[in-house]
């Protein structure tokens, strides 16, 4: 690869000065702190503070690269479809008609995809910080989950309030809550606890002393989970459990299989019997069903369309990068009365700031990696197979979630993200 002999003699001018520098010879230290201070910042920072220890990550590891010996660029397949993907964002930003609202959004998305290649370079030369980093996650979630039980024993007030109460009586309606995310959302803490809840699953397998612990909060967090009220995290988290108990089935011996299956079907029971007992969550789960009869729903349905024609009339290369420049041009397509931040799904947002070409590279992206995470998953019984395991249950769930909604663009979500697909990327290659 020529990027990689250009930077090879890059690395040999400055070896001089990685052999006499102290920091740099435990730069991996410092970019770990930061990658790590990303993870726990979400629950309490706002954006940017987030996004700054993402940068600082990004910085250590660009003077990681220029003076480690040894260092390069090992690109995977899943890699290529995403640098096919980040060119036509490219080439969208720069014939934006907004190009600079375009521009900022263009360095948001920079700002991602270069701190999953931190996450990458770290993670290669310190696969034993994947455990840490797993921890890191089920100590968020369980940090959350307190203040999700505070929120909801409180009642919280207006913010919870976000659903549709024309049609509903007093007792069906949920104090949906937010825990300490910024800005404070239901569907933004939902997403979150979705992408995080699964790192429960590892502690065992890190430590059987973590048994207990991984078990309590590990379920204390789903019922968080639920007091969000966010039906979109209902259906990523229902589909995140069908892929556990499929994995499990699969490895259990012969005789464990009916005992399972049988605990299984205890259990959808019991589910079932919660959800038709308690009316504040039954009324929120067949509101899913509800089509136009439900105003979000409807809402959502008026901004696909809307959507739907802003890519018919940009499906090349799109409108550009960025909610700013979606509002923008959403003004002349939306309905009136029906303004929106965004397109309310993912793939739709994607198509629509950067055309038919980026969407496609994307997904190949995605499909690539839940391809190989699979193989992965069947062919391999140790720990790792576990933290792949663990990773792709999280962004399946996200990625189901994000076809009813676009929090998965926010940093707290979208960090997890990279870092989990950065996982997959050590550990299967």
């Amino acid at each position: 690869m020529f990027f990689n002999i250009i930077l090879e003699k890059i690395q040999n001018f400055l070896k001089p000065l990685y052999v006499n520098s102290c920091i740099l010879q435990n730069i991996d230290r410092l970019i770990g702190l930061n990658i790590f201070l990303v993870i726990f910042s979400s629950t309490i920072a706002n954006s940017d503070n987030i996004g700054y220890f993402a940068l600082f990550a990004i910085m250590l590891t660009a003077v990681k690269l220029i003076t480690k010996t040894g260092e390069k660029f090992d690109i995977s397949l899943a890699d290529k479809f995403l640098l096919v993907y980040f060119v036509f964002v490219l080439i969208s930003v720069s014939g934006s008609s907004l190009f600079y609202l375009s521009l900022k959004g263009f360095f948001k998305t920079l700002t991602y995809l270069g701190f999953y290649v931190s996450v990458i370079h770290y993670l290669k030369d310190n696969k034993d910080k994947i455990k840490s980093i797993f921890i890191a996650f089920a100590l968020c979630a369980s940090y959350e989950t307190v203040f999700a039980f505070l929120q909801n024993f409180g009642a919280v007030e207006e913010i919870s309030g976000w659903q549709d109460m024309s049609h509903l009586n007093p007792e069906e309606v949920m104090t949906r809550v937010y825990g300490t995310l910024k800005p404070y959302n239901p569907n933004l803490f939902g997403g979150y606890m979705l992408s995080i809840i699964p790192a429960f699953l590892t502690l065992p397998f890190i430590n059987k002393k973590l048994f207990p612990f991984a078990l309590i909060c590990g379920l204390l967090s789903c019922v968080g989970l639920v007091l969000t009220g966010c039906r979109g995290t209902y259906i990523g988290f229902f589909f995140e459990l069908m892929i556990l108990i499929c994995v499990v089935y699969k490895f259990l011996k012969p005789r464990l299989k009916k005992i399972f299956t049988m605990l299984v079907g205890f259990g959808v029971l019991a589910v079932s019997f919660i959800i038709v007992s308690t009316a504040s969550l039954r009324a929120r789960i067949f509101s899913i069903f509800a089509m136009r009869s439900d105003s979000s729903n409807s809402f959502r349905f008026n901004v696909y369309n809307s959507c739907i024609q802003m890519f018919k009339d940009n499906w090349l290369l799109g409108i550009g990068c960025g909610n700013q420049n979606f509002r923008e041009v959403y003004g002349l397509y939306m309905k009136t009365g029906f303004d929106a931040l965004s397109a309310y799904n993912i793939y739709l947002e994607t198509a629509v700031e950067s055309g038919i070409f980026a969407l496609i590279s994307f997904i190949c992206f995605l499909g690539t990696n839940i391809y190989k995470s699979v193989r992965f998953v069947l062919n391999n019984k140790n720990i790792d197979m576990i933290f792949v395991l663990t990773a792709l249950i999280s962004l399946i769930g996200m990625l189901i979630h994000g076809m009813v909604d676009t929090v998965f663009f926010r940093p707290q979500i979208q960090f997890t993200f990279w870092i989990l697909a950065g996982i997959i990327r050590v550990i299967v290659k």
